[in-house]
């Protein structure tokens, strides 16, 4: 009996519903769109080079821009000092 409500239980557990979270980041790109999708679940794209483009995908959608946390920030040039002569 035990063995029955265990497997029950592991089965109940296991088909329990979760929302999945489609997640594509991309460190080349500062901006992402995330959207929301029916029945709970969340899709997060990285790839708009402006908050204007990630508007304009936005538009009439549910979703909202949000900044990339994984960009990968251009390290600055390093000062190149004239050689003395």
């Amino acid at each position: 009996m035990r063995a029955v409500l265990l497997l029950l239980l592991a089965w109940v557990a296991m088909s329990a519903p979760t929302p999945a979270s489609a997640q594509r980041f991309n460190g080349n790109y500062p901006v992402c769109l995330q959207t929301w999708e029916w029945g709970g679940g969340t899709y997060i794209s990285c790839q708009y080079s402006s908050w204007e483009q990630c508007k304009a995908a936005a538009s009439g959608l549910s979703a909202m821009c949000l900044t990339n946390p994984y960009v990968q920030e251009r390290a600055p040039e390093p000062v190149r000092l004239p050689r003395p002569r």
